[in-house]
């Protein structure tokens, strides 16, 4: 993507960088970082007799091919406008829904742990509520940009993007996955924020969800069993069953210490941590690399939230009101949900099945997560090339 550089005339005398290299680099890193630590925490796995089928690099090998194709399909999104980005985003959500829908159909959508989340594509799984959050955020912020006008009016405004996302909620908790669900519900309240919302209608929205959130978990025997382990997951009763996750991560991340064990040295992915090389990943760096890789990977994360919120005030500047939006939407999604990874790794929130941005395994998040970043770079290229006196 660094040979995208260009003169907007023949009379400039340095070469224009034409998008933000360092947002670029710092995903690279977490890309090939993230890759490394796929390897390292199931490497293994072969061993366990319900894996015994797979070699070695069964996942190492999945996950290249998947960033490849990921890869392609960012710098194919790079390409693409923002102005057409937003023609299509009603279009997208439509899709979305019927990719929702379609997941839910006995012999289209794949059971897995006794959740229906996936849809068979040939070899590889596609998660439709990764497609989701990308098109609810970008027909968020096209809602957002409609009704500008009316944005004082909550019913007029508020209401019928409610529906939207709570129609979105009903067929995720359906599968079920409460946290694409509160991934989506936070993309959703940070764009109708952002897009100028009054204090008043966001702190009653805010507390809609919040009551319809304890509900759902009130009504969920499941739910509320894997609350009661977060809470007291050293229990004898818990820490074999719904705290199980939680007491490893625990013990992989405590024997990290500072510096770690040294990449590879983990003892908490052989067979003792489930999911160590999707939803529990920062365990395993928290095991290899200590506090310090931890803290690394805190710090990455902060500066790509940081720089893809200041890209969305930059183009809202430029009165690019809908690409700023899906900058900063961008950023909140990423942030958000590396936060509630994180918390759940290291025991401060609930286990929570929410995989690590651009780091942990599976194939529909990288494509969905490099996508989307693409397009907060194409947004930054655009903004460069309008201060420069060019035209999008």
């Amino acid at each position: 993507m660094s040979t995208l550089g260009t003169r907007l005339n023949s009379s400039a005398p340095t070469r224009v960088v034409s998008f933000d290299q360092p947002l670029l680099w710092v995903t690279l890193v977490l890309l090939i970082w993230g890759m490394v630590m796929v390897y390292s925490a199931s490497i293994a796995m072969p061993e366990n007799p319900r894996f015994a089928k797979y070699t070695h690099t069964y996942f190492l090998t999945r996950h290249v091919l998947w960033l490849l194709m990921s890869f392609v399909a960012a710098v194919l999104a790079f390409q693409v406008p923002v102005a057409s980005w937003e023609k299509a985003a009603p279009w997208l959500f439509i899709l979305s829904l019927v990719f929702l829908i379609a997941v839910l159909i006995p012999y289209v959508g794949k059971v897995v742990y006794g959740a229906r989340r996936w849809i068979s594509l040939g070899p590889f799984g596609f998660q439709p509520s990764e497609l989701a959050k990308f098109a609810v955020l970008l027909y968020a912020a096209d809602y957002m940009v409609r009704k500008m006008d009316v944005k004082e009016h909550f019913f007029r405004a508020v209401a019928p993007m409610g529906v939207a996302v709570a129609v979105v909620g009903m067929l995720l908790l359906a599968e079920p996955d409460m946290g694409a669900f509160m991934v989506i519900a936070v993309i959703a309240m940070g764009i109708l924020f952002l897009g100028g919302v009054n204090a008043r209608m966001f702190f009653l929205i805010a507390a809609v969800l919040l009551v319809a959130f304890v509900l759902m978990i009130a009504m969920s025997e499941w739910r509320r069993e894997r609350i009661f382990a977060y809470l007291d997951p050293w229990s004898e009763k818990n820490a074999l069953a719904k705290g199980y996750q939680l007491t490893h991560s625990l013990i992989a991340i405590g024997r990290g210490e500072i510096f770690g064990v040294g990449l590879g040295g983990s003892v908490e992915k052989l067979h003792w941590l489930p999911e160590a090389h999707t939803d529990f990943l920062l365990a395993v760096i928290g095991e290899e690399f200590g506090l310090v890789g931890v803290v690394c990977v805190i710090g990455l994360f902060l500066w790509l939230t940081r720089r893809m919120i200041h890209i969305g005030r930059q183009a809202i500047a430029l009165d690019r009101v809908f690409a700023g939006l899906v900058a900063q939407g961008v950023g909140i999604w990423m942030g958000f949900q590396a936060f509630i990874n994180m918390g759940v790794n290291l025991g401060a929130l609930p286990t929570k099945g929410l995989t690590l941005p651009l780091m942990s395994y599976g194939g529909s998040a990288i494509l969905v997560n490099l996508v989307a970043v693409a397009v907060v770079l194409r947004i930054d290229f655009e903004n460069r090339l309008m201060m420069r006196g060019g035209r999008v």
